[in-house]
């Protein structure tokens, strides 16, 4: 066998290793939201109680994502990554065996602090191991968390709920992660700390933790009460100030030097606007089964099932490709298939054209994002040196994150605004899909058409993202 062909095994162990660990995260992100009818019952807590399950593990993934630089270069990546697959699996052993929902929403907190570290610090460790003219390849391994996880962790908590218990949801991560973490012992590459590390800077960990944290809070609430705008807006302002002061000191727990890398500056812009538009918008279609068609959650997981499959095909395709051919050509792809699937699908809804639309046009958003954030994030990474690479990850998750957050945020207040506008009758989202069927039909027009106008802001920053793509992924003309 090759030398070639070891490395392309080689990689392909690594890679399909390390999303094991990506896909326990996202999938725990989706799960919840199935299961919280059976939790209030199983506790015997309150809905708005339960729902803290969902918020408290968000709460922790983005707390401690500004800590993966840092912890990379103290601890070393395989360490890391080994000590977060520990804490990730105890805590869903004790979230499964929680006595009352205080202390569930405190093991997912926890839960989400080992959560948060995996994806960073593992795609470091792969981007580090792995050649720049391969890095694509690898990639396209770490995308299928982001493909399958959303589509799969809600059957999948929907069946162990009903057989068993909503505990089950918890506890699977146990054997999981007991494999996991026997396979990372065995594939993970060895590395050692460096041999000096940056101190902590902890005015600048208190801004930028506690601006994500209230950023995501806030943005996650904001659908219930505009009240919860305040905090959205305070945790902005805290970042402004962190961004303000990490230009200043000599060692900022984000270094945002990074950015003066253009190809990393490039793909941070598309990623960060392309991510909120589509993460933005990925519970509105679902919504719009169910408020606007009155079907149940079993229809809208049938017509989201082709866009996982789709972001998945489009995920391996393009960052296969850009190990072969200009990055631009494939990211403009991308954001140029998400802007005309935003388009066509909040126009297909806004006319109520069908579900056969609406499944070719979200097909196409989603082909727009297996061809873009990936590709995007590849186009930023591949040039980073041994010690950039962490810090370059740790910049891109937080900055997804948040801008997920943002984008999820500006959708909920507008779909809200739209719906009290268009249908007063309705009594708000939450209204809407509580509706009789005789109410729903005679107001479907009018729902349908505000639900359909929620793409507007999606679509706007998904042409930005084209527009960023097609100015900053040019190729640097050489002079001389």
């Amino acid at each position: 066998m090759t030398d070639i062909a070891l490395a392309g095994r080689s990689i392909r162990v690594l890679g399909l290793t390390i999303a094991l660990g990506g896909l326990l995260v996202v999938v725990d992100t989706t799960v919840t939201a199935v299961a919280l009818p059976a939790i209030v019952a199983g506790l015997h807590t309150s809905l708005p109680a339960a729902q803290w399950v969902t918020i408290g593990y968000l709460l922790g993934l983005v707390s401690v994502i500004p800590l993966a630089g840092w912890a990379v270069e103290r601890f070393g990546a395989r360490r890391v990554y080994l000590t977060a697959m520990i804490v990730f699996t105890v805590l869903s052993l004790l979230a499964g065996l929680a006595w009352d929902v205080v202390s569930l929403a405190f093991f997912r907190f926890v839960q989400g602090l080992g959560g948060g570290l995996l994806t960073p610090v593992g795609t470091a460790i792969g981007l580090r191991a792995t050649p720049r003219e391969a890095r694509g390849r690898l990639m396209s391994l770490l995308a299928l968390p982001l493909a399958i996880g959303p589509v799969f962790g809600p059957p999948l908590a929907g069946w162990l709920t009903d057989a068993g218990s909503w505990r089950w949801i918890f506890l699977i991560n146990v054997p999981i992660g007991l494999l996991a973490l026997a396979v990372c012992r065995r594939v993970l590459p060895k590395d050692q700390p460096l041999a000096v590390v940056r101190s902590i800077d902890l005015p600048g960990l208190a801004l930028l933790s506690g601006g994500a944290v209230a950023v995501v809070l806030g943005g996650t609430l904001l659908e219930r009460s505009l009240g919860w705008l305040g905090l959205l807006a305070a945790g902005i302002g805290m970042l402004a100030v962190f961004v303000r002061r990490a230009r200043r000191v000599p060692e900022p727990l984000v270094d945002l030097r990074m950015l003066e890398h253009r190809p990393f500056r490039a793909g941070l812009g598309v990623m960060a606007c392309f991510a909120a538009a589509y993460f933005g918008t990925m519970s509105v279609l679902p919504l719009f089964v169910q408020g606007v068609g009155g079907d149940g959650v079993a229809r809208a997981g049938l017509l989201v099932l082709p866009q996982a499959v789709v972001v998945a095909v489009f995920a391996q395709a393009g960052t296969r490709l850009i190990d072969r051919i200009p990055p631009r050509r494939i990211v403009l792809t991308g954001t140029t298939l998400g802007t005309a699937g935003a388009i066509a699908l909040g126009t297909a809804m806004a006319t109520d054209a069908g579900y056969p639309w609406l499944v070719a046009a979200a097909m196409v958003l989603a082909a727009g994002s297996g061809a873009t954030l990936l590709p995007a994030m590849t186009v930023a990474t591949r040039d980073l040196d041994h010690d950039q690479t962490p810090r370059g990850i740790t910049l891109l998750t937080l900055a997804n994150q948040l801008a997920s957050a943002t984008g999820g945020a500006a959708v909920a207040v507008s779909l809200s605004l739209l719906v009290s506008a268009r249908a007063p009758e309705a009594g708000g989202v939450g209204g809407m899909l509580a509706l009789e069927p005789a109410a729903r039909e005679a107001l479907r027009p009018e729902l349908a058409a505000a639900v359909g106008a929620a793409y507007v802001i999606p679509a706007l920053l998904l042409a930005a993202s084209t527009l960023i793509a097609f100015r900053a992924l040019r190729p640097v003309a050489r002079r001389g």
